[in-house]
């Protein structure tokens, strides 16, 4: 992409709008940190990894906002608390945090100045990171993906929602750089349209070959024969491999394992929650009515129905393929795959 979906230079953070797109290309710079968690809130930005990032700048953007404060740790700690208030699914957020937490709790007697370099340090490597982790995840997806296939995915997981390159896209984007003929089914992802107005958008300025299907169209399109593998992303992995991802990607899952597809979670380490043993102790974000009882602005359904609007659902790991993270790809026996990805990236 020519874009990064966020960018910090001195001392503002500029991140596109993504509730604008594919119809404009809008950027939003600020100094506000509450900006950046409205934005969060709003899904302005959204993606797991991109969460995190815009998460660790908003605490930069706070640490500069109370500089000359005579206790700047107590300050901080409330900008932290207010990020982190912003969704709970995305464990992400909480991940980045917690970084700018434990820088935090290691600078000791340092001057707010040079506090908040270190923090300006920890984001500014927490993004770099991302970009080299997208990257890998890609290249250990793409080696899943054949020559001649046709790729099923969910929501948007590319450059979008990453700092850079993607997770499920990613593995698609390296695959084509190798030369492989590609394509891409995307659900349309209801109710906010992440599939069609963001993957179907980078995929086109890629020209990477992508047919846009309405939700409730993937069971027939599988059952053509149509679709040899599904890639989708996630928000939060537990211990024993259940996926929380956007809503809808439940239902995609059991219909893969139906059709005897290959159900695919492209991740980095960082949307792994060792610390859950189970899918069934995510917290999952319930959002407003209007979502759904709106399209495109335009009221379709009638006034006072009762609503259901969970963001994410959680696909048990009985429909999970592979999970594919920058350390490799895990087929089963997911804990302790996790663990051992988790000591090779604390050498």
């Amino acid at each position: 992409m020519a874009w990064k979906t966020i960018e910090y230079q001195n001392g503002k953070v500029t991140l596109i709008d993504q509730t604008r797109l594919p119809g404009e290309i809008k950027f939003v710079t600020t100094s506000d940190y509450r900006v950046i968690a409205e934005a969060i809130r709003k899904l302005r930005v959204r993606g797991a990894p991109a969460i995190g990032i815009a998460a660790a700048f908003g605490v930069v953007l706070g640490a500069m906002e109370y500089q000359e404060a005579s206790d700047l740790p107590k300050e901080i700690e409330k900008v932290i608390a207010e990020l982190a208030g912003t969704r709970p699914t995305a464990v992400n957020l909480f991940w980045a945090l917690n970084r700018q937490k434990a820088v935090l709790k290691s600078a000791g007697s340092k001057s707010n100045v040079e506090l908040i370099a270190l923090f300006e340090a920890e984001a500014k490597v927490i993004a770099a990171e991302d970009e080299l982790i997208n990257r890998r995840i890609g290249e250990n997806g793409a080696a899943l993906l054949k020559d001649g296939m046709s790729i099923l995915t969910h929501c948007n997981a590319g450059a979008l929602a990453t700092g850079a390159y993607g997770t499920a896209l990613a593995a698609i984007r390296v695959a084509v750089e190798q030369g492989k003929q590609i394509s891409v089914f995307a659900d349309e992802t209801r109710p906010l349209l992440q599939g069609a107005r963001l993957t179907v958008w980078e995929l086109m300025q890629e020209q990477i070959p992508v047919t846009l299907i309405t939700d409730n169209m993937a069971a027939f399109v599988m059952s053509l024969g149509k679709v040899q593998a599904v890639i989708v992303g996630a928000d939060r992995i537990t211990a024993n491999g259940d996926v929380a991802n956007k809503i809808g990607t439940y239902g995609v899952a059991v219909l893969a394992k139906e059709h005897k597809i290959p159900f695919y979670v492209a991740a980095p380490l960082s949307t792994i929650d060792l610390s859950l043993k189970t899918g069934a102790e995510i917290p999952i974000e319930e959002r407003s009515a209007e979502e759904v009882t709106s399209f495109g602005g335009v009221t379709v359904a009638p006034a006072g129905v009762k609503v259901y609007n969970p963001a994410f659902d959680v696909t048990p790991a009985k429909y999970v393929t592979a999970i594919i993270s920058e350390y490799g790809v895990a087929k089963g026996d997911w804990e302790k795959t996790f663990k051992e990805w988790r000591k090779r990236s604390e050498k």
